[in-house]
């Protein structure tokens, strides 16, 4: 398959590239600085686009089976550009005629009881819920979205840089946790379960999630 990955460089971004490229499909990494891009494949391109901008989403989008926007805010950019970059993301893929759309998404909108959010908890950490919040409302965007394709693929709590083991849960908009309790998942194990959803789509138009 065609898959572009916008956010290429990112934690995440990087090992769903890696991941697709293991599996033998052809890879376009969309990156705001392509010299700054050092990864080198024979099935990889690099093309330099802003998610901010629909033309630029719509170049990068262009005769591919499916796009993934792993976009997170670095450097101190403000958590709600996680909402705002969802209106030019789809209208580029609309622009592209592209209908397959995964988000990496967050773990705060995953319920963990019927009706009541992980982010809605008294004891989720302060320092990640505006983030968490900013793709709650983006997933609002994207939910009203009936054109594409979009599946909103949420982590656990915690996800980490770690092993590819390839043995994980998946879930709809339920928050899963392990024989102890604790809700993780490695990023690389996350790229599997992105890749695996892009090969055998399940989770047309819904959340789902992937964990231990």
């Amino acid at each position: 398959m065609k898959i572009a990955v916008f956010g290429a460089g990112g934690r995440i971004g990087s090992r769903i590239v890696d991941e697709a490229l293991s599996r033998g499909h052809d890879v376009t990494a969309v990156v705001r600085h392509p010299e700054k891009y050092t990864k080198i494949h024979e099935h990889l391109k690099v093309a330099k686009g802003d998610l901010f901008n629909s033309q630029d989403v719509e170049t990068g989008a262009f005769n591919q089976d499916a796009v993934v926007s792993a976009y997170s805010p670095t450097n101190g950019v403000p958590a709600s550009t996680i909402t705002e970059v969802a209106t030019p993301l789809i209208n580029g893929l609309r622009q592209a005629h592209v209908k397959r759309l995964i988000i990496v998404g967050g773990a705060g909108s995953l319920e963990i009881a019927p009706g009541k959010q992980l982010v809605d908890t008294p004891d989720f950490p302060e320092v990640y819920k505006e983030v968490a919040l900013a793709h709650r409302e983006a997933l609002k965007i994207y939910q009203q979205t009936p054109d594409l394709d979009w599946t909103f693929a949420s982590p656990s709590a915690e996800i980490m840089p770690g092993e590819r083991t390839g043995k994980f849960r998946t879930a709809t908009n339920q928050l899963l946790t392990d024989a102890n309790g604790k809700s993780h998942i490695s990023m690389e194990d996350y790229a599997i379960g992105i890749i695996d959803e892009i090969e055998s789509p399940m989770h047309i138009r819904e959340v789902f999630t992937i964990g231990y």
